[in-house]
């Protein structure tokens, strides 16, 4: 693939990104997709190495060194369909998805992988820019009618695969916007929004029915959890209505801290905090509370992107300072892949984490501080792991001062009572019980009632979404029609 001695003469080209100092000062994307030259050249890098483990690694199995030397001889427009064949919004992973596939890459054994997340980045922003996206509206139509609950990338992939196999579709989403967790819990400064935007023009023009606002389920999701539903519509009604039903939601509820002091004023899950700066900058100002960073001094209590994002959130609002904890010991620095071609645990450090931030690993908070009723600081105790297992070292307590504490220590389940409300039965994790393989896959033990993305799988990547939801189309497809030609 490629040129055949390309990995030999030309080294990994990152995307360029713009000065962290000059960054912070907006919420615009900062990385620019790489030039035709540069995309090239990386494209050129790809080994004809007979198995492709990077489309392994890729959770929707992208056919990466195809349109890597499409890309390579510069045809973008086939590139470009080889990409949608797999991926039916690789504008979002090209921007936000972690890119396992760059860790499975043999390249990376012994050098760095190929730069597939940036190729792909070049491919879907030129197939935009040259106006290749185009809608596709089914031939025929089957009558059947689909209701999809939950926007996200999940929700709205399996959205558009059903609709081009000729159903009607109507999403179902509970918040003022579309677009799930890739609106409301990503910030713009890693995925602008009018990117979404344009998708959901195409959805419409394919012939896709919306409805923001619209809360599904017998009663609200409660704390921490975005909802600006302004009506509730019962599970009864859309088993009624529709002929099948689609749970796609994200895994939303928060993971907790219940320790002394958790009651005081300025301490709040990441997705009460997250959004609210995303709803600021589509200037929706008058929905907003108020809650920001600017002067505070922000402790964030979780070490993955969700903490992450709060880093370069508080960033921009002009905290005082940032501090990130991590219960888990620091990852090794490494710069191979020791366990390739899988995913590997060692240290990484994201373009919020370059923007300034103290990073303190094996901590555990024990009580939060507060006067009149307002969190003022936090006590922490440090932590030595052994045989996997942590134990609090004697004499390491220590106290820091925190007017913002932002709790992102990952989500431990879906709604449960959008599940309870559709009576599907869980898993041990509270997740809907479904399987992904087989006969009767992504059916829920609700009639009629299937499930994908972080409803069926727990909290996850955005193209592990996209995947479950193309897989879980095509076994609506099939209930509805005894067959499906919609691929998997």
């Amino acid at each position: 693939m490629g040129k055949v001695t390309g990995f030999l003469e030309y080294q990994r080209i990152e995307e360029a990104h713009e000065a962290p100092e000059s960054r912070k000062k907006h919420f615009r994307e900062f990385v620019p997709h790489l030039t035709d030259e540069q995309a090239a050249i990386q494209g050129a890098r790809c080994m004809d190495c007979g198995i492709p483990f990077c489309m392994n690694g890729c959770p929707v199995n992208n056919i990466i060194p195809d349109f890597n030397d499409l890309v390579y001889k510069q045809d973008w427009r086939a590139a470009i369909d080889t990409l949608h064949s797999t991926n039916n919004f690789p504008e979002f992973t090209g921007r936000v998805c972690p890119a396992p596939c760059e860790e499975a890459c043999v390249l990376r054994i012994i050098d760095d992988p190929v730069g597939i997340k940036s190729i792909e980045h070049a491919i879907v922003d030129k197939a935009w820019e040259e106006g290749w996206v185009q809608p596709q509206p089914p031939v025929h139509k089957s009558g059947r009618r689909v209701a999809v609950v939950g926007s996200g990338p999940a929700g709205l992939a399996c959205t558009q695969q059903l609709a081009r196999a000729g159903h009607d579709v109507t999403v179902f989403e509970k918040n003022d916007r579309l677009g799930g967790l890739l609106r409301y819990g990503i910030p713009d400064f890693k995925l602008e929004k009018w990117i979404i935007d344009r998708r959901l023009e195409q959805l419409t023009a394919e012939g896709v029915r919306f409805r923001t606002g619209a809360y599904v389920g017998k009663e609200r999701p409660g704390k921490g959890v975005p909802d600006w539903a302004t009506e509730m519509i019962a599970p009864e009604m859309l088993l009624a209505e529709f002929d099948a039903v689609v749970l796609s939601g994200g895994a939303e509820q928060p993971r907790d801290l219940p320790i002394p002091g958790r009651e005081l004023d300025g301490i709040h899950f990441a997705m009460e905090f997250l959004p609210l700066q995303n709803k600021r900058v589509a200037g929706d100002h008058q929905d907003v509370p108020e809650l920001l960073a600017t002067g505070k001094h922000v402790v964030i209590i979780g070490g993955g992107d969700t903490g992450s994002d709060c880093v370069g959130t508080s960033n921009r609002h002009r905290a005082a300072s940032v501090t990130q904890f991590e219960l888990l010991p620091m990852p090794p620095d490494v710069e191979r892949n020791p366990v390739w071609p899988y995913w590997p645990t060692r240290l990484r450090t994201s373009a919020s984490h370059e923007e300034g931030v103290r990073r303190d690993w094996s901590v555990v908070t024990k009580e939060f501080l507060g006067e009149n009723g307002k969190v003022k600081a936090l006590k922490a105790v440090r932590l030595e792991w052994k045989d996997g297992r942590p134990g609090e070292i004697p004499s390491s307590e220590f106290t820091m001062p925190a007017d913002l504490v932002l709790l992102a220590m990952g989500f431990v389940s879906p709604v449960q009572s959008i599940l309870d409300a559709f009576t599907v039965e869980k898993d041990a994790r509270g997740n809907a019980r479904a399987t992904s393989d087989g006969r009767g896959c992504y059916a829920t033990s609700a009639p009629k009632v299937f499930a994908a993305g972080d409803m069926r799988r727990g909290q996850s990547l955005i193209v592990w979404a996209i995947r479950e939801g193309r897989q879980c189309a095509r076994a609506v497809d099939e209930f509805l029609m005894g067959r499906s030609t919609l691929p998997r």
